[in-house]
């Protein structure tokens, strides 16, 4: 698995953080053997979900249908990277507005 798949969570959208056991839960079961969950990255502003993949595209895909059932597709962004790379490709939104980083 060589690349790293981010999921930016915005707090500014988000009611609480109690959502983050069920959604881990959820990809999980979605995703299965495809992806390995890394863990989070919480600061002020935004939570951060990563995970590693041998695709990100497809990954996203099946984890886009999960966030979107949940309500939560409306307030993140996702991006991929090589492990240990330092350029983002962004996934989501389509038309990204900014540049996709990390705090």
């Amino acid at each position: 698995m060589e690349h790293q798949l981010i999921i930016k969570f915005w707090r500014k959208s988000l009611a609480d953080e109690a959502f983050l056991a069920t959604i881990e839960a959820e990809l999980k079961a979605a995703l299965g053997d495809t992806v390995e969950l890394e863990g989070y990255d919480v600061s002020a502003k935004e939570i951060n979900l990563f995970m590693l993949t041998a695709d990100p595209r497809h990954s996203f895909r099946r984890a886009k249908d999960v966030l979107e059932r949940l309500g939560l597709l409306q307030g993140m962004s996702a991006a991929h990277r090589l492990v240990g790379g330092a350029r983002f490709t962004s996934l989501w939104p389509l038309r990204a507005m900014r540049k996709f980083t990390l705090p």
